[in-house]
Parts: structure tokens; C-alpha cells; sequence
């Protein structure tokens, strides 16, 4: 992958990652700094990359283990970390029904939550979701028909957005 290259891929997949990963982890600040270091991190390894299959779902995969790492060092330290990786990205905000379906995810199972996410904002057909997270087609097809119930409760309890749950 050559620079040009790299950089239409970046162009293309950040705003999307981002958003995927603001889902899975509720902290937009957070989802776009990991998502920067997960692309900081491709370029490096853009060789392995252009072998990958999926190298958006690479991204995605090592943003979202950038931001477990986070909240486990944060969680433990109990204090905040200086995790500057350059120039903030300008993106625009969440909408409303965004951000409740955001609040209604974080109160999920986080297997339930990275299942939804990965299936409904990242599109992906339930057979990469199992490649993707190591489990059984079953157990995905089990943890999306959890997710969309719980979810649909949650989003119709709060503020009665019912609206928010078609984009989960």
C-alpha cells in the first residue's frame, strides 16, 4: 500500500471507525484518539495490511483493543494518561438519536454491545462478526437477538427514542 493509497484508505475508513468504536466504547474523544493510533500503527504495519483480507477491520480491531488498554491502565492508575497522538481530526457531533443509542449501548454486556456494533454500524455479515470476535455464528446470532431486545427496551424507556433503535 503506498502512501496515496494509505491515505484514501484513511480517508474513507476513519469517520466510520470512529463511529463504530464511539458505539462500542461511549467516549467520542476516546474513540477518535484510538483510532488515530490504530492508523498510526497501520502505516507501520502497512505490509501486513495490504495482505489482510479486511484491513478496515484490522483498524477497528486494534483501536478497539488500544481503548480496553486505556480504560485498564486509567481503571487501575486511577489516574488520567496523556494520550496525545497528534492534531485532532475535525468531526462533526452526534446527533440526538446517536448519542441515546450510544447511552443505550453503554448499558449492555460488552458482548452483547461489540456484537451490535460490529453487525448493524459496521455492517458486517454475521460469519465475519464470529471471524472477527472468535465465537460461534450461534453465539452471535444469540447475542443479536439479546442485544436488539435489550436495546429496544432501553431506547424505549429512555426519552422514548424508538426512532435510535433502527440504527442498531
Amino acid at each position: 500500500m503506498d502512501e496515496r493509497e494509505f491515505d484514501d484508505f484513511y480517508a474513507v475508513s476513519y469517520p466510520r471507525v470512529v463511529a463504530q468504536l464511539y458505539a462500542m466504547i461511549g467516549n467520542r474523544d476516546e474513540a477518535e484518539e484510538c483510532v488515530q493510533e490504530a492508523f498510526v500503527r497501520a502505516w507501520s504495519h502497512r505490509r501486513r495490511l495490504d495482505r489482510a483480507e479486511h484491513p478496515e477491520a484490522w483498524v477497528r480491531t486494534t483501536a478497539h483493543r488500544l481503548a480496553v488498554s486505556r480504560w485498564r491502565r486509567t481503571r487501575l492508575a486511577k489516574r488520567p494518561t496523556d494520550r496525545a497522538v497528534g492534531p485532532r481530526t475535525s468531526t462533526p457531533p452526534p446527533s440526538e438519536a446517536h448519542v441515546a443509542l450510544v447511552r443505550a449501548l453503554e448499558r449492555l454486556p460488552e458482548a452483547q454491545r461489540h456484537t451490535l456494533v460490529l453487525h448493524h454500524i459496521a455492517d458486517l455479515p454475521v460469519h465475519e462478526v464470529a471471524r472477527e470476535l472468535g465465537v460461534p455464528e450461534g453465539t452471535v446470532k444469540a447475542r443479536l437477538s439479546r442485544g436488539r431486545a435489550a436495546l429496544a427496551a432501553l431506547l424505549t424507556d429512555d426519552d422514548g427514542l424508538q426512532e435510535g433503535a433502527s440504527h442498531a
